[in-house]
């Protein structure tokens, strides 16, 4: 039986990424095994990147981190 918004190993799938600019909130799902380097804000245009430590823009303003992440706690951009 599938869990909305869980992935079939388990990982969450979902993730609410906030804007910094204007603090908007929007729901997507994640890649399972990718990373996402820029996402567009549908608040306000700006285009958010992935800073610092965060492999991805979902690790740097989301809930949740990325699924790749959650299974090894290793960033999606880590060499294996």
């Amino acid at each position: 039986m599938a869990i909305d918004g869980v992935g079939p190993d388990g990982t969450i799938i979902m993730c609410t990424l906030t804007c910094p600019h204007c603090g908007h909130r929007e729901e997507l799902e994640m890649p399972p095994y990718s990373s996402q380097q820029f996402h567009t804000c549908s608040g306000c245009g700006a285009r958010l990147q992935a800073t610092g430590a965060a492999c991805c823009v979902f690790c740097a303003y989301g809930d949740v981190p990325c699924p790749p992440t959650q299974l090894g706690g290793k960033s999606c951009c880590s060499p294996d």
